[in-house]
């Protein structure tokens, strides 16, 4: 794609957003990057910014219809007005996702689903790297426009996709792509979980025969994909063993795909809790299949391979009480994961930003495993009246983090575990879950 001389905008400033314009700005387009923040409240290099136009503190309603291309960032909404205006005009409105894609060279295994995408592409990306020089990047944090320089088609980008960045695709196609489950999330935003899951097929709408795509075949929503995608299509299963695929037993992981028929990894062998890491391995060890990984570097990595931060993270035991950071788990069911991967009792941090989230199924996991709750956040008093209605009594409300973590200490006795999984985003307290998940570490640590 020629971007010389085009009028680009692109919206947010934050990491990708900034990495969008810069590579704009690097092929010859005229870059106007906005922001509804003010220059104070942005945390940014603006030394970096040279030659690049800033508009900040104000939508960009008024110049959006006279743009080329207009880029915009995961968390900016695609029906505000200066895009419905875009578009009303013929101007494109893409993801920075697409943007790389069209400048890349390397193929792209691509990852999407509602929980496990973070740890199944650093899982992946570290597989594909025994044969591949490869960049892991996406919604794991590394912006893709960052890493496309100096890459061929011998190379490989590993990258996880947030349905926000699959909303405004174009062109993107994987070579290889994985859909690890689905349940409803972000609903503020899609409206539906219809509208979420469409934006999730996203991810193999432009891939062909020559393509290889991977389904949670015990996931009915992503099972039911297989009808909408020319790709060829394996499944991974926790449940059931395949005649053609990638499934696990109690004890170990077996693949049968093309080039590869045997057992792949004892369980007991990986360094990753709970059986939806087992579901995050198969995907990975599946797509590293798909091209051209052998079995022995995939039994390796997956021996080798530890929790990615945030995710089920084991912080330290204090007093005899194991302490972990679950921080990731942003919504019901990747908490319900959280819990039922502990085996101790646990005092439990729970709340946060309200996406509209049913708690109710995440309540009803309690049973037998939460022996204490803390809760915290803006949906605090609705988990509360949900803990009400199903009998749940041990559960305290508290105004800062600091005293949520101070109380489970206090409830935990040696044996018992203190997990932070809170099913909600972070937004309400802090700026993103990282940030949620550093201070509890080292809260923890100063205990």
């Amino acid at each position: 794609m020629d971007y010389r001389g085009k009028k680009a905008l692109v919206c947010g400033m934050a990491r990708s957003g900034i990495a969008a314009a810069l590579l704009l700005k690097s092929q010859g387009a005229q870059v106007i990057l906005q922001d509804l923040k003010t220059r104070d409240k942005i945390k940014a290099d603006f030394d970096r910014l040279d030659g690049i136009t800033l508009l900040l503190g104000k939508n960009p309603d008024d110049i959006a219809a006279e743009q080329d291309l207009i880029v915009l960032s995961p968390g900016i909404p695609t029906d505000l007005d200066f895009v419905h205006k875009a578009r009303a005009a013929g101007v494109p409105v893409i993801s920075e996702v697409e943007l790389a894609f069209t400048l890349c060279r390397a193929p792209v295994a691509a990852i999407t689903g509602t929980n496990g995408k973070t740890t199944t592409t650093a899982l992946a990306g570290e597989i594909f790297s025994k044969k591949y020089k490869t960049e892991t990047v996406g919604n794991i944090g590394i912006p893709y426009s960052e890493k496309i320089e100096g890459l061929s088609e011998r190379d490989m980008i590993v990258i996880e996709n947030s349905s926000f960045q699959l909303e405004t695709i174009d062109t993107f196609r994987p070579k290889y792509a994985a859909v690890l489950n689905i349940t409803p999330d972000h609903l503020d935003r899609h409206k539906s979980l219809e509208n979420y899951i469409k934006a999730k097929e996203n991810i193999f709408k432009n891939m062909t025969e020559e393509d290889f795509l991977i389904l949670n075949g015990e996931d009915d929503a992503v099972r039911d994909m297989k009808n909408r995608t020319r790709a060829k299509v394996y499944f991974f299963s926790s449940k059931r063993p395949l005649k053609e695929g990638i499934w696990a037993d109690e004890k170990s992981i077996y693949v049968n795909m093309p080039g590869i028929n045997e057992k792949l990894v004892d369980i007991d062998d990986m360094n990753i809790l709970g059986e939806h890491n087992v579901e995050n391995a198969m995907a990975a060890a599946a797509l590293a299949v798909c091209g051209g990984v052998s079995a022995e570097d995939i039994r390796t990595t997956l021996k080798e391979f530890k929790a990615v931060e945030h995710r089920i993270e084991f912080v330290d035991n204090k007093n005899g009480v194991d302490y972990y950071n679950d921080s990731k788990g942003t919504n019901p069911d990747a908490a319900i994961k959280a819990i039922n991967a502990m085996k101790r009792p646990i005092c439990l941090i729970g709340g946060g930003y309200d996406k509209h989230s049913d708690y109710g199924s995440w309540i009803n996991s309690f049973e037998g495993k939460v022996k204490y709750l803390a809760l915290i956040g803006q949906v605090r008093n609705d988990i509360k009246a949900e803990c009400d209605r199903q009998g749940f009594k041990d559960y305290e409300l508290f105004d800062t983090f600091e005293d949520a973590v101070y109380a489970c200490r206090d409830r935990a006795a040696a044996g018992d575990c203190v997990l932070l999984s809170p099913a909600c985003a972070s937004w309400d307290m802090f700026s993103s879950y990282e940030e949620r998940g550093r201070i509890f570490k080292d809260i923890v640590k100063s205990l």
